[in-house]
């Protein structure tokens, strides 16, 4: 897997060459920021044939990508699939589709994460080097109006190549044959590339395992909210909220709430 040195504005630096078996498929991808990312995404020919093998897998695992400046707050290159995935024309992809894509009951969530990756941008930038890996997934609006579970991968690298910045691949996957994801969602922020692969069930079981009614109440106890006063808020029995309450510890092993919200502010889920 490649990245960019700080100090290098020439040359590429390979962060980790040896990728696997697992996620070898991506590989690809970190082709076309090894061919294109010097050159800003900028005059990606569609005929290359590193873009035509990208194109095919993605169209058998039900995927398409961006790259994109995430201090510019741009995206510079989308592969076709987003017209299929999203009904969204790639040269008219912006970020604003996929906000108004994500499904109500998840639009706290959404704007969090949205938060979290420009935070991330924003600290690879100042240190000027590093990556991270970001992954979760929503339920978003397909082309047909419909709703997908989709899982969100972005792989955050600090450059100077074509110029400093902070760049992101973004890979939006159709994970609907995944059954657990009423349960919860998967949610991991890192650097562990492994976690960066095409998925599969070990992978998304994986990260957060808060069904939407336990993260609701996580956000209400975050803002300091009594059982009482959520039960009001959510139309449910205080003795509800207290089993909830008493889930979420056994989850995760705790004793005390604001232990759990520490945890759960540092790892960015709150």
């Amino acid at each position: 897997m490649i990245g960019f040195h700080p100090k290098e504005n020439i040359q590429l630096k390979v962060v980790n060459s040896d990728m696997g078996d697992n996620n070898s498929n991506y590989k690809l991808y970190f082709k076309i920021i090894e061919k294109y990312g010097p050159q800003g995404f900028a005059g990606i020919d569609p005929n290359d044939p590193i873009i035509l093998d990208a194109e095919q897998m993605m169209e058998k695992n039900d995927q398409f990508i961006y790259f994109g400046d995430l201090i510019l707050f741009q995206i510079l290159y989308t592969s076709k699939r987003s017209m299929d995935m999203m009904g969204v024309d790639p040269g008219a992809l912006s970020g604003a589709h996929f906000f108004k894509a994500v499904h109500p009951d998840e639009m706290n969530r959404n704007i969090l994460g949205r938060s979290i990756l420009l935070k991330l941008a924003h600290e690879l930038y100042l240190v000027e080097q590093g990556y991270k890996v970001l992954s979760t997934n929503f339920m978003m609006k397909n082309a047909e109006g419909k709703y997908d579970n989709v899982l969100m991968q972005f792989y955050i690298y600090y450059s100077t190549i074509p110029y400093k910045s902070v760049f992101v691949l973004k890979v939006h996957t159709n994970i609907n044959w995944f059954k657990k994801h009423k349960r919860g969602y998967h949610y991991y922020l890192g650097d562990d590339l492994s976690n960066f692969r095409f998925p599969d069930n070990e992978l998304l079981r994986n990260g957060n395992v808060f069904s939407r009614r336990e993260f609701d109440i996580l956000q209400l106890i975050e803002k300091g909210h009594s059982s009482e006063q959520i039960a009001e808020k959510l139309f449910i029995s205080t003795n509800t909220v207290n089993t909830h309450r008493r889930n979420i510890l056994h989850k995760f092993g705790k004793v005390q709430m604001s232990e759990l919200i520490h945890d759960l502010k540092e790892k960015g889920i709150l």
